[in-house]
């Protein structure tokens, strides 16, 4: 029996029409890709069902030949009178056409190069055709291009006067149409089909999987009827809400997404508490003197704030997860280094994990300086340290004797073991996966887990991605830091932006010039690193010292050039995105973005964070080529507007999704299939809500219980137990 759980591939024995081995495989193929499956027989029935429709058109009115107009879209019932095969560029296209009748007028439809229509279309065949009509002044008639169509069995002609129904539902035509985007090789007439006779072979009804209750007390559809008017739209509610996602079965499939999200998000939080902690953590007057002894200046009431939250939950009976929110230069850093110092005064040693060895090495070189005058052990352990350095680091974790590490990635590596891991600060979080975190908390005692971020997370996607974490909000930046001026440029300006950067340089600043790319591109006409790199150093500031930075860099060479800008050996820095993230040069008063309109929001934001971190006035330049979309101008507006990260970040939300803003993959939830943060606020807040009750309330229940084992079966939520 044909159920959700029925592997795509397995379609070809269930009897659906022109659905064979081959064509179920390739489908299989196609819908586990957009999963990003490697494995196609995972792929399932219910997968299938959830390649939603993009769009929907009315094609339930059927119009008589004589209301066309002109650019009209209509479905128009005729009979075939005549058809054929007509050449077309000395034979090398050929068109069929068939003139037809309603019985008062006629039309002509016509296909290019679909030679088969001449056995589809016999003589006095009864058609429903639906597409976008011309008037054709030469032939006297009104025509349609490669109509959609749907062949009617035999019946009353329409020059009867009669437009009857056919036997049996039409499938495109003569209803509300799902139109699907191009899937591989499967276009919509083809997987409208394939949804239509997969809907009709499934059981009726197909089966509930929420709470009764929880459906009448949110006023939602059953599942059965929401799988099949998602598709097949019936009369109920305007097809402008099925456009707009707005329709009750949208909002059925949506409060489902958002549902089982916040219900793994909630168990995994559960499986986290019941964890044993190590020892406790307590805060007494030798703590607080040590950690005040650090302490290069006074903190902002928000960093007291943050910090007493975050020591707070270090204290608790339970192990802390912990998100750290703060815009650019906000001070986080100060923060989680106080977190550390506590640990490590209670006898805990901490990790410190950075997504680049420049971020790293800054990160050792301001911790050791602030921690100098303590008998604290700091090591860096990255990628590009040589053998015996690594083997010594490795020997000081494992026998305790390094109190405070700091690296990349290379804190996973086999071979790393620490001796009592308490505290583990993983910097600019989103950069690493799920597993990646977890394989650094199994190296502690259960340790305490504080994650950081610069990119300043809007409440609605925090709720959603991180419901499993407490969160922390710096809201304040330090006093004397003044806002960057932003503005935006086009092309015709650059000589005088040239000139500008000129003057600050002689005044013995450093400056910025970041481009989208490194390398020549034939797709896209971009300004490139490299090239550029060299004319401005011949031809622009040729008496200024200029550094390139890059991606493909080795390691080595990237810190090279870093260095030598931090000691200000190197006046103008060209770059790409590498400098996105944490590099900290106070001189440096310019950053000059190359085609902004490329660069989302909150990597715009964070690339500005770059300079305005010194007392002198700073400035940040969007030089765009060609802003013609409504999206890009109204990114690089918000840029010139505020410098609010958090502002800025939602309207990065609502312009681009959630995927492109964090990179949703990476920080270990499911894509969403049909939902969407911004739009659907109010059904996220309700799930959530829904999934706490059921989680708190009736945590024992039988209904409850099943929803907890369908939740960890299922793969997309595999990661539920990582934390």
């Amino acid at each position: 029996m044909l159920t959700l759980e029925t592997p795509i591939v397995e379609l070809a024995g269930h009897g659906l029409p022109r659905v064979g081995r081959k064509t179920a495989e390739q489908l299989a193929t196609e819908i586990a890709a957009l999963q990003g499956r490697l494995d196609p027989a995972g792929a399932t029935v219910e997968d299938l069902l959830h390649y939603l429709p993009m769009r929907y058109e009315d094609r339930s009115n059927l119009t008589r030949i004589a209301q066309l107009s002109e650019g009209l879209e209509a479905s128009v019932e005729v009979v075939v009178r005549v058809g054929g095969l007509i050449p077309v560029k000395g034979g090398r296209l050929k068109l069929y056409e068939f003139w037809a009748s309603d019985g008062e007028s006629q039309i002509r439809a016509f296909w290019w190069n679909q030679i088969y229509l001449q056995r589809v279309f016999q003589r006095e065949t009864r058609v429903i055709l639906f597409g976008q009509w011309r008037w054709n002044r030469y032939k006297g008639v009104y025509e349609v291009e490669n109509p959609d169509y749907e062949i009617l069995p035999p019946g009353p002609s329409p020059s009867q006067g009669v437009l009857e129904e056919p036997e049996g539902e039409a499938i495109h035509t003569a209803r509300r149409v799902p139109v699907y985007r191009k899937l591989g090789e499967f276009r919509t007439r083809q997987l409208r089909s394939i949804v239509y006779h997969l809907l009709a072979h499934l059981p009726t009804p197909i089966e509930e999987n929420l709470p009764g209750d929880l459906v009448a007390r949110c006023g939602l559809p059953g599942r059965d009827q929401a799988l099949r008017e998602i598709h097949f739209p019936g009369e109920g509610g305007t097809i402008e809400d099925y456009n707009q996602s707005a329709s009750d079965a949208h909002r059925r499939l949506i409060f489902e997404e958002f549902f089982w999200l916040a219900i793994a998000l909630g168990i995994r939080r559960e499986d986290r508490v019941r964890e044993p902690k190590g020892e406790r953590i307590e805060l007494t007057e030798r703590v607080r003197e040590a950690v005040h002894a650090i302490l290069p200046f006074a903190l902002t009431a928000a960093q007291r704030r943050v910090v007493g939250e975050i020591v707070a939950n270090m204290a608790g009976d339970e192990p802390m997860n912990r998100l750290l929110q703060g815009d650019v230069g906000s001070g986080k850093t100060i923060v989680a280094l106080q977190a550390m110092v506590v640990a490590i005064e209670n006898g805990y040693q901490t990790a410190l994990m950075a997504p680049t060895e420049i971020l790293a090495e800054q990160h050792a070189r301001t911790i050791t300086r602030l921690v100098e005058d303590r008998p604290y052990q700091v090591a860096l352990l990255t990628g590009s340290l040589r053998a015996k350095e690594r083997r010594e680091i490795l020997a000081g974790l494992e026998g305790g004797e390094i109190d405070l590490v700091v690296g990349t990635h290379a804190l996973i590596q086999d071979g790393v073991n620490f001796s009592k891991l308490g505290l583990v600060v993983i910097d600019e979080q989103h950069r690493f996966g799920v597993l990646q975190r977890a394989e650094i908390r199994r190296r502690g005692l259960n340790p305490d887990v504080l994650v950081m971020t610069a990119t300043p997370i809007p409440r609605s996607l925090a709720m959603t991605i991180y419901g499993d974490l407490d969160v922390s909000v710096i809201d304040e930046l330090p006093p004397g830091r003044t806002p960057v001026r932003t503005v935006v440029r086009g092309d015709d300006r650059r000589d005088r932006i040239y000139g500008f950067i000129g003057d600050q340089l002689t005044l013995g600043r450093q400056a910025y010039v970041v481009y989208p790319i490194i390398e020549e591109s034939e797709k896209l006409d971009l300004r490139n690193a490299t090239e550029m790199y060299h004319h401005l150093q011949r031809d622009i500031f040729p008496t200024f010292r200029l550094g390139l930075l890059h991606g493909k860099l080795k390691s080595a060479e990237k810190e090279e050039v870093m260095r030598a800008f931090v000691r200000h050996e190197l006046d103008l820095l060209v770059a790409t995105t590498v400098i996105e993230v944490g590099v900290d040069v106070p001189n440096a008063s310019v950053m000059l973005i190359e085609h902004a309109e490329r660069f989302g929001l909150s990597q715009l934001h964070q690339l500005r964070g770059r300079v305005g971190r010194g007392a002198a006035e700073s400035y940040c330049i969007l030089l765009t080529q060609d802003v013609k979309t409504k999206v890009a101008q109204a990114r690089l507006q918000v840029m010139e507007e505020t410098n609010d990260g958090f502002r800025i970040a939602e309207k990065d939300l609502e312009l681009r999704g959630p995927g492109e803003l964090m990179g949703t993959r990476q920080s270990g939830i499911p894509t969403f299939r049909i939902a969407q943060l911004v739009r659907d606020r109010s059904l996220l807040e309700t799930a959530q809500r829904e999934a706490q009750f059921y989680l708190t309330e009736r945590t024992l229940t039988r209904e409850t219980c099943q929803m907890v084992e369908r939740v960890r079966r299922d793969p997309r939520y595999g990661l539920v137990r990582v934390g």
